[in-house]
């Protein structure tokens, strides 16, 4: 009986120390989550994109011009005027010629010799800018409702913009077709198919439905993006 017990006891004695060894297993465990951690660590943020470094740049250019402002303006206190008196300060850094009513080569979209007619902000360059202000704007805390950049006059002076270039450079700004909505055509087409399938029309009816409604989304105009 004491051999069994004595056995019994030196068999328990390994079990102890199988679980004694749990310490290196804790240790491994702690080596991976290091591990994770240097993963994490090694992991450096994505750069930001081309569009958010350039309108990081036009935002800080757009506070330092009402820094410089005489007298000094807030961004409280601007408004859609401001913010043109802003879009015009920028035409003395342009490199778009656009020509004046009296010079001969007026609306010519290639003039065979050059004038001297100013240079200024191509209308393109100015709305993206906006679009770009306008966003940071709002990134920084300002309220939408009270937007400098979407202010009526803002729309009004980039329009004229658009306008007189167009004339003064010969080169017509097409308007963008609206992208149709797809969710219209979607619905038409589920619901000509439930109609087949109800009049005993089965799938070739739903896969006429599909031939008809599939040409709709093919005539619609992928919106393109203006890039400066």
């Amino acid at each position: 009986m004491d051999s069994a017990s004595g056995g019994g006891a030196s068999a328990a004695a390994p079990n102890n120390e199988g679980t004694s060894s749990a310490p290196p297993v804790t240790a491994a465990q702690q080596g991976g989550v290091g591990g994770g951690g240097g993963g994490e660590s090694s992991s450096s943020p994505a750069p930001p994109s081309r569009y958010e470094s350039q309108k990081r740049r036009d935002w800080n250019t757009f506070l330092q011009y009402l820094k410089n402002h005489k007298p000094p303006l807030t961004l409280a206190r601007c408004s859609g005027a401001h913010v043109i008196e802003f879009l015009k300060y920028l035409d003395q850094f342009g490199k778009t010629k656009v020509h004046i009513a009296g010079c001969p080569y007026f609306g010519h979209p290639n003039p065979p010799a050059p004038c001297s007619c100013p240079l200024k902000q191509a209308w393109g360059s100015l709305d993206a800018l906006i679009g770009r202000l306008r966003a940071a704007y709002e990134e920084n805390g300002g309220r939408p409702e009270s937007n400098p950049f979407g202010a009526r006059a803002v729309r009004i002076y980039l329009r004229e913009v658009r306008e007189g270039q167009a004339k003064a450079r010969g080169i017509p700004y097409e308007k963008k077709k609206r992208k149709r909505p797809t969710t219209v055509t979607t619905t038409a087409v589920v619901s000509v198919a439930s109609t087949q399938a109800v009049d005993g029309g089965g799938s070739g009816g739903v896969g006429g439905g599909d031939d008809t409604g599939g040409g709709t989304p093919a005539n619609v105009a992928a919106p393109a993006t203006t890039s400066v």
